[in-house]
């Protein structure tokens, strides 16, 4: 069992460690934590409780994730842990040459050129029919209730919305948003904090999903809508790249950190630079988290660990370094000998050659998911197709222009992914799912959060609570203001560029859940920087 204090609250939200026995759905969102709650009183399981929180988070925070949005899960399910990565690729039909060829020496932000195929749906569908055991429409009933009776708009979600509006009413002045401002600013301006929102076409696109089980999505009246939209305005997706889409089932990839096991999922998914990090710190002593040098290393680990990722992970198959070579004790000993008392400018090693939600729910058998989902940026690309109220992701602006880049654009290509989830093991035991989302940011918090529990011992509210940093690029470093003073400014003696941060938001959002071998007792905690909420019984 993990070596915690339940009633040590050292940092500010000082909520306490939530208990339980039989259930547990921790998630970002108070009505998305509660529709996993109920399945799982219905008779289902942990899987059957994920597919319902992720479905019912599209529709009550949309500012984040969407039906047409990516997915990736870890699934503890009969004693072994599975890993499902349904990331779409890149149209058939796009190319480099043609984006170029068009003017671009980008992938844009938004619009139809950055959308790659939806994963997301098929995450459900898949999930529910392997391991679920409720039907899917019983599982979606909640998100469907929620779309069309209306939820009201909580505090955090408000706030986003309303940015979020505030910048695209800028930016996206095409024909092809305007069934974005319809759906999501139907009075002309963002959804006030308290007020109902709604959504029909969300419902009846879920419904017909469960009742199809992905076909209307993927092989129907959708996908041939699909075709029309995207030929109309210039885009690349068509409804046979919907239609060859299957999500893939993984083999985890893990670590052993200080005697417990750190797993995430394979690249495409950047979870590969959590454990890189943690491989750089692995013989450190850390005497307490509270000083100077501790953050220091940690940083300096880890950005020699993402300007690896940022320039090696991309497709599995197309990468051009093997996984093992990355996380292999001798190339983590040459990085680990680069740091030094001073912040470095990082630069990619030459290993051996050999917007997002997240979830975690558990059962009282034994089952665990760690799950995540997301439109990339905010409401992703600003297309929703019209009487569908399906927003599509622009997860394909990561593609590179540049012939030479590792994670260059091609057709049917998975590319670099943000969006990780994560889960500790000890032996043959598992310990639990947890992730935090947010961007270049979910490595970054994996890294805190692992060292929070195991060299620093922290609750898990505690783990989360806890003052965070972010590394942004070269020697610039990102903290939150309730870090204490004497270490920003420790940072800043030492050559670190510091930005002390008012936006709490920017830190990711995690969500944790522990489970004590012996007695089957679930621990959970929650993030303080966003809505979140623990739902149990």
């Amino acid at each position: 069992m993990l070596k915690f204090d339940s009633l040590n609250h050292p940092y500010s939200s000082r909520r306490s460690v939530t208990m339980a026995r039989n259930g547990m759905v921790a998630t970002s969102q108070p009505l998305a934590a509660n529709a996993g709650l109920e399945i799982l009183k219905q008779g289902g399981n942990a899987i059957d409780a994920a597919v319902a929180t992720a479905a019912c988070l599209t529709v009550v925070e949309p500012t984040s994730n969407g039906i047409g949005g990516d997915a990736f899960a870890l699934v503890w399910h009969q004693g072994k842990l599975h890993g499902l990565n349904s990331s779409g690729p890149s149209p058939e039909q796009i190319s480099r040459e043609a984006l170029i060829k068009k003017g671009y020496d980008k992938v844009p932000n938004f619009g139809v050129l950055p959308v790659t195929v939806p994963g997301a749906p098929a995450s459900w569908v898949e999930l529910n029919e392997q391991m679920g055991r409720l039907p899917l429409e019983k599982v979606l009933e909640p998100a469907i209730e929620y779309a069309r009776k209306g939820f009201p708009i909580t505090p955090v979600l408000g706030k986003n919305w309303d940015r979020a509006f505030n910048k695209y009413k800028q930016e996206w002045q095409g024909e092809e948003y305007s069934e974005w401002f319809r759906v999501f600013a139907p009075h002309g301006r963002a959804p006030m904090i308290g007020e109902m929102w709604s959504s029909q076409d969300h419902g009846d696109t879920l419904e017909k999903i469960a009742e199809t089980r992905g076909d209307y999505f993927y092989k129907g009246e959708l996908a041939d809508n699909v075709d029309y939209f995207f030929k109309k305005y210039g885009g690349y997706l068509r409804g046979s790249d919907l239609e060859s889409f299957t999500p893939e089932w993984v083999d985890p990839i893990s670590l052993n950190y200080r005697g417990y096991d750190i797993w995430e999922i394979p690249p495409n998914g950047q979870g590969i630079v959590a454990l890189m990090a943690l491989n750089i710190l692995q013989h450190d002593d850390f005497e307490s988290k509270e000083l100077l040098s501790t953050y220091h290393r940690q940083i300096e680990a880890l950005k020699l660990a993402f300007i690896d990722g940022k320039k090696y992970i991309t497709d599995p198959h197309h990468m051009k370094v093997d996984i093992d070579d990355l996380l292999s004790e001798d190339y983590a000993r040459e990085r680990r000998a680069l740091i030094k008392d001073e912040a470095i400018t990082p630069e990619p090693g030459s290993p051996p050659r050999g917007g997002t939600v997240y979830l975690a729910t558990a059962d009282g058998e034994g089952n665990m998911v760690s799950f995540i989902q997301s439109n990339y940026m905010g409401f992703g690309s600003g297309i929703v197709l019209p009487g569908t109220g399906v927003a599509f992701q622009n997860r394909g602006c990561s593609f590179s222009l540049d012939s030479s880049h590792d994670n260059v654009l091609e057709s049917g290509k998975k590319t670099y992914h943000t969006i990780i989830p994560g889960f500790m093991s000890k032996g043959k035991d598992p310990i639990g799912p947890f992730g935090v989302m947010g961007g270049f940011m979910q490595p970054q918090g994996h890294l805190q959060v692992v060292m929070n529990t195991v060299d620093f011992d922290l609750n898990p509210q505690a783990a989360l609570d806890a003052p965070r940093w972010q590394w942004i690029k070269d020697k610039q470093v990102s903290v939150e203001r309730k870090l204490p003073a004497h270490i920003a400014e420790g940072l800043y003696r030492r050559g670190h560029d510091i930005n002390v941060s008012l936006d709490s938001g920017s830190f990711g959002r995690g969500q944790i859940i522990w489970r004590d071998p012996q007695s089957g007792v679930l621990f959970g905690g929650t993030e303080p920087r966003t809505d979140g909420s623990i739902a149990v019984y």
